[in-house]
């Protein structure tokens, strides 16, 4: 399909690869001795579906948990259940400890967020389950809750405090339960027998690939490879993906801290990543010349750096949420990656975290640094920052799903002006800015289509409509998950368009998202894809 809104009727395709697009007689003169597959002659091929922002091991790790989310999440068998309240929550949790095998082992749940399912404490989590280990994971996977049988088997005492950012304690200075953030990397440390057992994981990670398989997804990108530790990761991934059974491509990118520490240094952390681009290093999958950085929290846990004053409610409330590599620390940190040819990528969410990251961007730029920086999630833009990353060219991968699940829940910890702010795609837009969308899976289901439905039409989980004027085009709705998903991947020259020279990566649809309303794409049956001109439909 072209700008102008034609359709080709076929294209060329020989050794994975496309040679030319546009009418059947005229491939047909261009190409006599090629052959004629009609298997799509009554659906409509798009560019391969890009979602290029996951976790595949995070995801393995939380579809290997029992879901109790707060809203419906896609799983593989329909349609989890969601529970909206703070009853409906704990009597969820309770069903699913008494439910767990009688050895006393930890019962881990995934799915809680506290603006909606309510707040959550050690106290709340020992009624619950007085006696036996219980993990309630955040939604945002940031975060964990642990009850007091919990806390007692990682060995957890206040003084953990002093050690980890990301440790709640009561006025009193006792554990309140909570540990996240950096401290968060306690739990999988001194619980990894339960939340990294290669068998769940895999089970997990099988039930994640499959949602993406059928999503029509082509490729995918892990946006924080390194951070549950590589060799951890490297078994995880060769075990459970390949392209050819998995049916798309993956690519890493990797973690700035965990290869430092892996490593050493910042150099040595740059010549291993190069080594790993330029194949001098075995990897399980393709390493991309781009590393991921970090400015704040999370969104979901109301970690996000916020400006004054700060959160008016919520679990962060009179905080300002947490920096990451805060203002002042994000171009020394960024500088030796850039200076050897690697793009960055920030997670950068708050609008206190959209300065200190944008203030960066403007000093690399004035040091003649033109390498890609995409700000990951953009979780907050005030206008002046919209304006701001269009002139220093950055692009933005949007966490997709914010504005549909928490624009209304976040409305009291932000404030009038700040909640209007959530994900303006629009705006960023019609800036000139590049906006890909990503759901950052398992944080939201990897539906690509589904996304790009929700940006078309702003609709919210509660059935209404959020900021309509910061709505995308249908065609630029379709670029966020194609085109410009591969831009801001560095793969714009291979992949995200069907036109000569890429790679023969095409989602099959029964109907052409151009020609039906916005409310109908995540509805469009999907066919299945076709991968390096292999075709690979849905149903085997």
């Amino acid at each position: 399909m072209v700008r102008d809104g034609e359709v080709a009727e076929a294209v060329a395709v020989r050794e994975g690869k496309v040679l030319a697009v546009g009418s059947l007689a005229s491939l047909r003169k261009r190409y006599p001795a090629a052959s004629v597959d009609a298997t799509f002659v009554n659906r409509v091929l798009i560019p391969g579906l890009i979602d290029p922002h996951i976790h595949v091991v995070l995801g393995g790790l939380l579809y290997a948990q029992p879901f109790v989310p707060p809203w419906p999440m896609a799983s593989v068998e329909g349609m989890t259940d969601g529970y909206d309240s703070p009853e409906a929550f704990r009597a969820r949790v309770r069903e699913l400890v008494a439910a767990a095998p009688a050895d006393n082992s930890p019962v881990v749940v995934y799915g809680y967020h506290n603006l909606i399912q309510g707040p959550l404490d050690r106290s709340v989590l020992d009624e619950i389950a007085p006696s036996r280990p219980l993990l309630v994971w955040h939604y945002s996977g940031h975060d964990f809750y642990l009850n007091t049988a919990a806390l007692t088997q990682i060995g957890a005492t206040p003084e953990i405090a002093k050690q980890f950012h990301g440790v709640d304690l009561t006025p009193e200075g006792e554990l309140t339960g909570r540990i996240y953030e950096d401290a968060a990397f306690l739990i999988l440390q001194r619980m990894g027998a339960v939340l990294l057992s290669p068998e769940a994981v895999a089970r997990g990670t099988s039930r994640y690939f499959e949602i993406l398989r059928r999503a029509g997804v082509t490729t995918v990108a892990d946006l924080a490879y390194g951070v549950f530790g590589r060799a951890l990761e490297d078994q995880m991934i060769a075990a459970t993906w390949s392209q050819q059974k998995s049916g798309f491509r993956l690519y890493l990118v990797p973690e700035f801290r965990s290869f430092e520490r892996e490593f050493g240094s910042p150099s040595a952390a740059v010549t291993v990543v190069k080594e790993m681009v330029g194949g001098v290093r075995n990897t399980v999958a393709p390493v991309l010349p781009r590393v991921k950085f970090f400015t704040d929290g999370a969104f979901y846990s109301q970690t996000m750096r916020l400006k004054p004053p700060g959160y008016l409610a919520g679990q962060s409330k009179g905080t300002e949420g947490l920096w990451v590599v805060g203002p002042g620390k994000i171009d020394p940190v960024i500088r030796p990656y850039m200076e050897a040819g690697l793009a960055a990528h920030i997670h950068s969410n708050g609008d206190a975290a959209q300065d200190a990251t944008l203030d960066a961007l403007e000093t690399l730029r004035q040091a003649d640094r033109k390498e890609d920086l995409v700000i990951e999630h953009g979780g907050l833009f005030s206008p002046a920052q919209t304006q701001r990353a269009a002139a220093l060219g950055a692009k933005l991968s949007v966490a997709s799903h914010y504005a549909y699940y928490m624009s209304h829940d976040y409305s009291a910890p932000l404030g009038p002006d700040r909640s209007d702010w959530i994900t303006p795609v629009g705006s960023l837009s019609r800036a000139g800015v590049t906006v890909a969308l990503h759901s950052d899976a398992p944080l939201a289901t990897p539906m690509p289509l589904g996304a790009a439905d929700v940006h078309l039409t702003r609709a919210t989980r509660s059935g209404d409509v959020y900021e309509p004027d910061q709505a995308l085009t249908r065609y630029d709705a379709l670029e966020a998950v194609t085109i410009d998903a591969a831009r801001v991947l560095g793969l714009e020259a291979e992949l995200g368009s069907i036109s000569p020279g890429k790679r023969a990566d095409f989602t099959v649809l029964d109907d052409n998202p151009l020609r039906v309303s916005g409310e109908r794409w995540a509805d469009i049956r999907i066919w299945g894809v076709v991968l390096g001109g292999e075709k690979r439909p849905v149903e085997r």
